[in-house]
């Protein structure tokens, strides 16, 4: 029964976190960004900075909890071979398809820039489609996990002790220096390729790893319908509030109190860790107590929502291509191609989705 109980409010922040998906990877063209992205604008505008920094810092991790709650709750009603088929079919197949179609275009479109001949099949790619690899590679770790435990592992939720405040610090307060020590070989966007085919920013794994288990412990111990609104308001309020000081520190606070180095990298990965965990838990109430929708609109976005995950840059490419040489300021360039980038996305998601019959 609890496999068929459809969480509409989970469903509603996916949404809202492929929306400001859409909106980061909008932005990489029109500010300064770390990363890569095939078009880029000689205009930026330094708003988007601390933009893509408190994006990164929480928005990914929320959909690895979400995914890791489900998880549990999959294998739960389906253990086993059946939990694994489904992962591999609903993961496995579009992340070979995308891989297959991205060696000609490694080969024939994005050989190396000045370079007269053909580019390089391997590594693979995989681009954006890295989520869809550490999910499945997550998720199949948990079913061998499950299988080793076997009739050990709890196979209904059980009632515990509310999620506590310390709980939430201490969770923090031990990913904070886990990151610290990762980022010091492996820093923020770089990109290694393991087995030239699964793509991973080793800065970034501890934090999603830690909320994909955070995600099973949290199902298991019924903690993201038992945390009170007032707490998940607080806690969201807390996120804010640390998003705001990253803002305002990135745009001038700075200046008042200069921070670099190991101070600099103490202070970054704590805010990163207490922000990621105060979003999380305060996102997930707002929308269990207030956005807990399911009107027509908001079932197809919903069930749409994955499709869009998948077909989303190339729609934004078309959208950056088409006003490549319009002249306008890079926030104004940002904000139109995120407004018809995300009904696009969804419309031709869920046309793909209901053509599919999925």
């Amino acid at each position: 029964m609890a496999e068929r109980e459809r969480l509409y409010y989970f469903d509603n922040l996916k949404v809202a976190l492929t929306v400001l998906l859409i909106a980061h990877h909008v932005g990489q063209a029109y500010g300064p960004t770390g990363g890569t992205w095939p078009i880029q604008e000689t205009a930026r505008a330094a708003l988007l900075g601390p933009f893509f920094t408190v994006n990164r810092s929480f928005f990914m991790s929320l959909f690895f909890l979400i995914s890791g709650y489900f998880a549990a709750r999959s294998f739960d009603a389906k253990p086993g071979w059946p939990f694994v088929k489904s992962r591999l079919l609903r993961l496995g197949i579009p992340l070979l398809v995308f891989s297959l179609l991205m060696i000609p275009l490694q080969i024939f479109v994005f050989s190396a820039p000045g370079s007269d001949g053909p580019g390089s099949a391997w590594p693979i790619d995989v681009g954006y489609m890295w989520y869809v690899e550490h999910l499945l590679l997550f998720s199949l770790g948990y079913a061998l996990w499950r299988a080793a435990l076997g009739r050990r592992a709890a196979p209904t939720v059980c009632a515990s002790r509310p999620l506590r405040v310390w709980h939430v610090l201490v969770f923090s307060f031990i990913l904070a220096p886990v990151l610290a020590v990762v980022r010091i070989p492996f820093p923020i966007d770089r990109w290694d390729y393991l087995l030239g085919f699964f793509r991973v920013a080793f800065a970034d794994v501890p934090r999603d790893l830690a909320f994909f288990v955070l995600g099973i412990v949290a199902f298991r111990r019924n903690w993201l319908k038992t945390v009170t609104a007032k707490a998940g308001r607080n806690w969201l309020l807390v996120g804010v509030a640390l998003a705001a000081f990253w803002y305002a520190y990135s745009m001038g606070l700075y200046r008042v109190f200069p921070l670099d180095g190991a101070a600099f990298d103490v202070v970054r990965v704590t805010w990163e860790a207490l922000l990621c965990s105060s979003l999380c838990i305060g996102l997930i109430v707002l929308f269990r107590d207030r956005i807990n929708v399911h009107g027509r609109l908001a079932v197809a976005l919903g069930t749409s929502q994955y499709a869009a995950y998948i077909f989303h840059v190339p729609v934004i490419l078309a959208f950056q291509f088409a006003i490549l040489n319009v002249s306008l300021p890079p926030l104004a360039k940002f904000a139109l191609v995120t407004l018809a980038s995300v009904p696009a996305t969804f419309a031709i998601a869920n046309a793909v989705r209901r053509s599919l019959h999925l």
